[in-house]
């Protein structure tokens, strides 16, 4: 008998993976079982008003340049990056900087490969959502 995680965890698509490097899967809105949120690269009538007005999203260099993420920018990363960066570290103990870094560095494809197994809850293996210390599907505790 092995000890291996299960491995029920849904899939992760690259297009969920927001400009800023936040991974839209693990977060509380796309997670809703109403009115899901589609992530920040889906269509803006189904988003938050915050999700549609976000100014990193909105940044007038991703329609300017047609960049994909915020690690292509001459200004990476800017004060409005650095602010969400410093609030996502101290409050959920995850960095967009470094997932843009790691996305920079390894690809999107690598990227994604290691955000499933890193926010997979060991006990049921459904995705984690960085916004809750309790595992949606099971009630497990990640802290």
């Amino acid at each position: 008998m092995t000890s291996e995680k299960p491995t029920t965890a849904k899939v992760m698509p690259a297009t969920l993976i927001a400009p800023c490097g936040m991974n839209c899967r693990l977060c509380r809105a796309y997670g809703r079982k109403q009115k899901p949120c589609p992530g920040c690269r889906g269509r803006d009538s189904l988003k938050s008003k915050s999700c549609i007005a976000c100014a990193i999203k909105n940044c007038a260099t991703f329609e300017k340049v047609r960049i994909k993420y915020c690690f292509a920018c001459g200004s990476y990363p800017c004060s409005r990056l650095i602010r969400l960066d410093a609030r996502y570290r101290a409050g959920y103990g995850m960095s967009m900087i470094e997932n843009l870094d790691n996305i920079e560095k390894f690809g999107i494809r690598n990227f994604v490969i290691k955000e499933k197994e890193k926010w997979a809850c060991p006990q049921c293996g459904e995705i984690l959502c960085v916004h809750q210390e309790n595992c949606p599907s099971c009630g497990y505790c990640r802290r």
